[in-house]
């Protein structure tokens, strides 16, 4: 996490960087060193809860959004008050405990992980079923697939999804081809990855990147994008038990913004089904991730500021996604506003549009409409500007209602 950063800090970084337990390392260097007088003046803002700083000062907030829970459970029964990274947790505690060949592993894993969602699981169930891996993504993705071939429930983690490029032949040419070019002799349906993934509010261009565009690109892969702790724990233990390799990115973000009452027993949401969070008449607005707390944001703003009436989607699973839902939204309202983290150019938005644009096209009132990232790396101080927040897609939805 620290590695881009301490590159422009320190003159020994460099030599660092390589190393395992640099992260760790260097994060614990930062905080022994004395603070400059006015990261006090921060600090001393931030513990009083102030909003602004002095004339000469900034505060940035590092979320773009309002987190907005799900209205009820998914299933009946007894629940529980978790964030997403306890939800996440709990998911793979289930998947340990239903079936004995289950393996979690992934870089400091052991521990926990950088988020601690696999906190306490070691100590649980030992260090032959949880443990870390080498630093070595492409490593982690051929050992998954290995295990996942022999049958056993492999559950890898990439330590940030911007690091399972170095993994993507691995995934893309054998986990998701395996079963097609065997003759269905074999197949990693047991595989599930996770990979935190999105804006967090100081990633910049090494920790902040939305892939599953490139991976929706491939046949053989399943890839979904959980909103909040109980689509994160029913996707993830759905994705455990389905029969093809599973991509499971999760908004980074989000794994301590949001908070629900979560179901304690097992159960799964469907994968290919998207949910529509609120009716309307006006304009549809998809999206997936985080930026679904965005556009909910944006409709509430749009019925007061327009009195236009929203339909906001999420679209929840990127490959396979649900044409049906999206497309018969779409010829109710005649409008739609696609929003997603990921550029611009070829982002999973740009699928959508073609398809509505197929399906929907003399229902349309006005062109389908792309709120999204810039075509640029993703940005350090300069986020704010590269999000897709609210005040960008209400004057996405002001584009289309006067179109």
């Amino acid at each position: 996490m620290f590695t881009r950063f301490a590159h422009a800090t320190h003159p020994l970084a460099g030599l660092l960087a390589n190393c395992s337990c640099f992260r760790t390392v260097f994060s614990f260097y930062l905080l022994q060193q004395k603070p400059q007088p006015a990261m006090n003046v921060l600090q001393k803002l931030v513990s009083t809860g102030a909003k602004t700083l002095p004339r000469n000062g900034l505060v940035r907030h590092s979320s773009h959004f309002v987190y907005q829970p799900d209205a009820k459970a998914p299933v009946e029964g007894p629940t529980q008050k978790m964030n997403m990274f306890q939800a996440i947790n709990q998911a793979m505690d289930i998947a340990l405990e239903q079936n004995e060949s289950a393996l979690v592993f992934g870089e400091d894993v052991a521990f926990g992980g950088v988020f601690r969602c696999s906190m306490g699981l070691q100590k649980k169930y030992g260090k032959q079923r949880v443990f870390n891996t080498p630093l070595c993504e492409q490593g982690i993705a051929g050992f998954a697939i290995g295990v996942a071939n022999t049958g056993a429930k492999a559950i890898a983690e990439m330590q940030f999804a911007d690091y399972i490029f170095p993994a993507f032949d691995q995934i893309v040419n054998e986990a998701a081809k395996y079963r097609y070019r065997s003759g269905n002799l074999y197949d990693c349906g047991s595989l599930t990855f996770r990979a935190p993934c999105g804006a967090v509010g100081h990633g910049a261009c090494y920790h902040s990147q939305s892939p599953e565009a490139y991976f929706a690109h491939t046949p053989g892969l399943k890839v979904v994008v959980p909103r909040g702790p109980n689509k994160a724990k029913g996707l993830l233990l759905a994705c455990v038990k389905d029969n093809d390799p599973c991509i499971v990115f999760e908004p980074k973000t989000l794994y301590r913004a949001a908070v629900e009452e979560v179901p304690v027993a097992a159960f799964e949401s469907p994968i290919g089904k998207a949910d529509i969070l609120r009716s309307g008449t006006d304009i549809t607005l998809v999206g997936w991730g985080t930026q679904i707390h965005v556009l909910q944001e944006v409709a509430s703003m749009a019925k007061t500021q327009l009195d236009v009436s929203c339909e906001v989607i999420d679209l929840v699973s990127i490959l396979p996604w649900d044409k049906e839902t999206i497309c018969n939204s779409v010829k109710k309202t005649g409008r739609v506003l696609i929003a997603h983290e990921a550029p611009l150019t070829n982002g999973f938005g740009a699928e959508l549009a073609a398809t509505i644009q197929e399906e929907c096209f003399l229902h349309l009132e006005s062109p389908v409409l792309r709120v999204t990232g810039w075509d640029t790396p993703f940005p350090h101080v300069f986020e704010p500007f590269y999000i897709p927040d609210k005040h960008r897609c209400l004057a996405g939805i002001r584009k289309l209602i006067n179109y």
